[in-house]
């Protein structure tokens, strides 16, 4: 009879320490404190793959969110998700994050927020390194979106970076440029590049076009001994491939150009280029209106205020190109 009440009392013990067990805590601290009004955020993000810019985009929004009083464990929990680049992934972490029911989601770089778009029209979309916004049909304009979408655009100073890259290498008349044709962001950029690069003096312009990571080295060989030097706009697909373009213009001594300010540290010359950490942060801070009442509808769409002028110094020699120390002395980083 003993053994028997003490096999029951075991039973007993054992179910209600595993239904202690089986509640998952957000952070390793446990589960989220709420806000004042007791109410925790859902803030999803959904960002396209992963590279440097895209990565401190996301770095930059999340040390916003906190720097604003936003901070997982806290008062909010995040799910991150990365598409790895793939348009199926990117349709079914939309929906995902959608179903879920997010406060806010952060959409980085121009496919993810079409997707999220497609999704809903409810949820707050925040979007960073979006290049275009109203021409990928995600808001009514910069100023009055109109929509749930708001956020910032990583629309590069394209003839500044053409300036810039003129007074280095003096001699270019035909620009290479490496870009995937399928993302909208770059073919804006493309046009651009095109239209300022004209008026600059340089006459021809040949295209290497992509449709993945993997064509990213073919591109660039493809455009030896047919360019003066290579330019490569802020374009995800190249981006996540960037060092093959390195590779291929250091071999080849061919000037290399980027829009994109964080691939530096991998090669190339220079840029006048976008902080794409600063540039989350900078999100994050409209983030905090949204999560605080404002309606996305009504607030404009904001661009990066100080672009910075970056040297690769190193890089520069490695391509056989040397930087006059005037570019030196009023850059604001230069990688030795």
């Amino acid at each position: 009879m003993f053994k028997k009440i003490s096999l029951v009392l075991f039973l007993i013990i054992s179910l209600i320490l595993a239904g202690c067990g089986g509640q998952s805590s957000q952070t390793s601290g446990g589960a989220p404190e709420a806000t004042d009004n007791g109410e925790v955020k859902k803030i999803g993000i959904l960002q396209l793959v992963e590279h440097p810019a895209l990565d401190a985009a996301r770095e930059g929004f999340l040390d916003g969110l906190k720097a604003n009083g936003w901070e997982e464990g806290k008062n909010i929990t995040v799910q991150y998700q990365n598409a790895q680049n793939d348009q199926s992934n990117l349709k079914a972490m939309s929906n995902k994050l959608v179903n879920e029911k997010m406060d806010l989601i952060l959409a980085i770089a121009t496919p993810s927020a079409i997707s999220l778009a497609n999704e809903t029209q409810e949820i707050p979309i925040l979007i960073t390194a979006v290049t275009d916004p109203v021409a990928a049909n995600l808001v009514e304009s910069m100023e009055k979106p109109n929509t749930n979408i708001t956020g910032t655009t990583d629309m590069n100073p394209i003839e500044q970076q053409l300036k810039l890259a003129l007074e280095i290498v003096p001699n270019i008349k035909t620009l290479g440029v490496i870009y995937n044709a399928g993302e909208i962001n770059s073919q804006v950029q493309v046009e651009i590049l095109k239209e300022k690069g004209k008026a600059l003096g340089i006459e021809n312009f040949v295209e290497a076009t992509v449709a993945n990571a993997g064509e990213v080295m073919q591109g660039a060989q493809s455009l030896v001994g047919r360019v003066d030097a290579i330019y490569i706009p802020t374009d995800n697909t190249v981006m996540s491939a960037y060092g093959a373009v390195v590779q291929v213009a250091e071999e080849n001594k061919v000037p290399l150009f980027t829009g994109e300010a964080t691939a530096l540290e991998t090669g190339g010359i220079g840029t006048v280029g976008i902080d794409y950490y600063n540039l989350g942060k900078q999100t994050a801070d409209m983030a905090d209106k949204v999560l605080k009442g404002s309606n996305p509808a009504e607030m404009p769409i904001e661009e990066q205020k100080d672009p910075q002028l970056i040297i690769n110094k190193a890089g520069a020699e490695r391509l056989g190109v040397t930087i006059p120390e005037s570019f030196l002395n009023k850059a604001d980083q230069v990688i030795e």
